[in-house]
C-alpha cells in the first residue's frame, strides 16, 4: 500500500525534522519543505493527502499558502501550526478553509488524532461530492454517453489514478466508450485488463506492465456482465482496498445509466414496432390517392397553362408541392418505424459530407449562406452504411441552413477525437434552443418550423445510434446551435 503523502512546510528546521519523524512513525510519506516560495509550484506538480503549515513565516505566510493550496488542489485538508500566543490567526484560517490547527510545542496523541481525520474527511468530502455529481447526472435524464463521461472524470478524481475508461461488451468484444486522463498503458493493454475483470465477475487488481497495476469492475446489467470500468495507475503508485472499493461504486453508477438505457431502448423499439405496423398499413392507402392526385395536378397544370391561365397554373404547382410533402412525410414515418438494415461498407464520412453539402447548394445560395467547410481529409474508410449517414448528416445541415436568417453561418467540421471516434460537427449562426426546446429536439413529431414534420432529428439519431454513436446537441437562445454525431 502507498502511503498517504503529507507536504509540511516550516522555516524552522528543528521543527521540520521533529515532525518528519513523527509523521513517518505513523506510515506516512513526509515532503519536508523550508521555503514557502516554493510551495505554490510543488502544489502544481505533487498531489498530497494532507498538509501543514507554519502560520508565521516570510515571505509567504501560512494564509497565503492556505489559498494557494485550496487554487490547486481544492480536496487538500490543510492544518495550521501556530504557537499559543497566536492562536486568532490560527482561527481566522479556520475561517478561510483550514481543516484545523496544531499549537507548537507539538502533543503527539494531539497530532496523530487531527492528521488521521484530516485525510479520513479529505476522502469523505471529495467522494461525497463525486457521487452528488453522479447522482445530479443520473437524474437529469443524460443520455447513457453523458453519464460514463462523468464515470470516468468522478474515478479518475476520487482515485487519483493516471487515466479511467469504460469498456462496454459488443458482438462479444469490448468497446473503449469513454476515458479521463492520460493514457499509460494501450488500449488493447487495458482491454485485456477489462476482460480479466469480465473472467473473474467482480472488482479486481490487474498486473499491467512491469511494477504496474490496473484497477478493473465489471459493470453487471439485469444480472448479465456488459462492460468495465478501468483505471491505470503509474508505476510508482500502489492501489489500495479503498481504491478498488471507490472503483467498484462508481460502477455500479455506470451500470444503472447503462439499464436505464436498455430500458429506455426496449420502450422505443416496442414504441418503432407499432409504429412501423401502423405506417405500413396506411402507407399503401394514402401513397395511392396521392400519387393520382400529383397526376392529375399535373394535368390541370398543362390545361391552365394551355389557356395561358398563370394563376391557375401557381394553383396547381402548389397543389403537387402539398402532394409531394405529404408523399415525403408518408416514407419519413415508415423509415422511422421500420428502418432498413445496415449495409455497411468502407466510407469516407468527409465524402458524405461533400456530397450533402453539394445536394443543399440551391438553399445554400437562395438563403444567402456562408459556408466554412473545415474536413480532417484524413478520416479514411470506416464501415459504414453511406445511405442511412447520409441522411443522417443532410437533415441536420437542412435545419441549420433553416434556422438562420439571410447572411448567417454554417460551419462544418470533421475530425477524430482523443478516443480515435469520428466526429461530424455542424454549427449555425441562427436563434438557437431554449432548454424546454432542446429537451424535445429528438421527440417524434415535435417542431418549431412552420409545416414541418418532426421527424428529421429523430431520423438522425436513430441512423447514428444504430451504427453504435451518439448525437450531441449545444445550444442556447440567441448564440446558434451545433450538432455534433460521433461514430466509433
Amino acid at each position: 500500500m502507498t502511503p498517504r503523502r503529507v507536504l509540511v512546510v516550516d522555516d524552522d528546521s528543528h521543527i521540520l525534522e521533529v515532525l518528519t519523524m513523527r509523521l513517518e512513525s505513523m506510515g506516512l510519506s513526509v515532503h519536508a519543505c523550508s521555503s514557502p516560495a516554493a510551495v505554490p509550484a510543488l502544489l502544481e506538480n505533487t498531489a498530497f493527502d494532507a498538509a501543514l503549515f507554519d502560520l508565521r513565516m516570510a515571505p509567504i505566510d501560512g494564509l497565503a499558502l492556505l489559498q494557494a493550496a485550496r487554487e490547486r488542489q481544492p480536496y487538500l485538508p490543510v492544518l495550521i501550526m501556530t504557537a499559543h500566543g497566536s492562536i486568532n490567526g490560527a482561527v481566522e484560517a479556520i475561517r478561510n478553509g483550514a481543516y484545523d490547527y496544531l499549537t507548537k510545542p507539538f502533543v503527539p496523541e494531539e497530532l496523530r488524532g487531527k492528521i488521521t481525520r484530516a485525510l479520513a474527511e479529505r476522502r469523505w468530502t471529495r467522494d461525497r461530492e463525486l457521487l452528488a455529481k453522479l447522482g445530479a447526472t443520473l437524474a437529469s435524464g443524460e443520455t447513457v454517453e453523458g453519464v460514463l463521461d462523468v464515470v470516468v472524470q468522478a474515478t479518475l478524481d476520487a482515485t487519483e489514478t493516471q487515466r479511467a475508461a469504460v469498456f462496454l461488451e459488443r458482438e462479444g468484444a469490448l468497446v473503449l466508450r469513454a476515458q479521463a486522463g492520460t493514457p499509460i498503458l494501450s488500449e488493447a493493454a487495458l482491454a485485456q485488463a477489462a476482460k480479466t475483470a469480465m473472467t473473474r465477475g467482480e472488482p479486481t487488481l490487474v498486473d499491467g506492465q512491469p511494477g504496474q497495476t490496473v484497477l478493473a469492475a465489471p459493470l453487471r446489467v439485469e444480472r448479465a456482465l456488459r462492460g468495465v470500468l478501468v483505471a491505470e495507475t503509474p508505476a510508482s503508485v500502489t492501489p489500495t482496498a479503498e481504491d478498488l472499493s471507490v472503483l467498484g461504486l462508481f460502477a455500479s453508477h455506470a451500470a444503472i445509466a447503462l439499464r436505464s438505457s436498455f430500458e429506455l431502448g426496449r420502450a422505443r423499439s416496442g414504441a418503432l414496432a407499432a409504429l412501423g405496423r401502423v405506417a405500413s398499413q396506411v402507407a399503401h392507402e394514402i401513397n395511392n390517392p396521392l400519387g393520382g392526385l400529383k397526376v392529375y395536378a399535373h394535368l390541370v397544370g398543362r390545361r391552365f397553362a394551355s389557356h395561358d391561365d398563370r394563376h391557375g397554373v401557381d394553383l396547381a404547382g402548389k397543389i403537387d408541392q402539398a402532394v409531394n410533402r405529404l408523399t415525403a412525410l408518408v416514407s419519413d414515418i415508415t423509415a422511422y418505424g421500420r428502418p432498413a438494415e445496415l449495409k455497411r461498407e468502407p466510407t469516407d464520412p468527409d465524402e458524405v459530407v461533400q456530397e450533402c453539402l453539394a445536394l443543399a447548394q440551391d438553399r445554400i445560395a437562395e438563403r444567402q449562406i456562408r459556408v466554412v467547410a473545415d474536413l480532417d481529409g484524413r478520416l479514411g474508410l470506416h464501415p459504414l452504411d453511406a445511405r442511412e449517414l447520409h441522411k443522417a448528416v443532410m437533415n441536420v445541415v437542412v435545419n441549420g441552413i433553416e434556422a438562420m436568417e439571410p447572411g448567417g453561418t454554417l460551419t462544418v467540421r470533421t475530425r477524430r477525437n482523443d478516443a480515435g471516434a469520428v466526429c461530424i460537427s455542424i454549427a449555425d449562426t441562427g436563434a438557437g434552443m431554449d432548454d424546454a426546446t432542446l429537451a424535445r429536439s429528438f421527440e417524434l413529431f415535435f417542431t418549431t418550423k412552420p409545416g414541418g414534420t418532426g421527424l428529421g432529428m429523430a431520423i438522425v439519431r436513430s441512423a447514428v445510434e444504430r451504427h453504435g454513436g451518439r448525437v450531441t446537441i449545444d445550444t442556447a437562445a440567441g448564440r446558434g446551435t451545433t450538432v455534433e454525431i460521433t461514430l466509433p
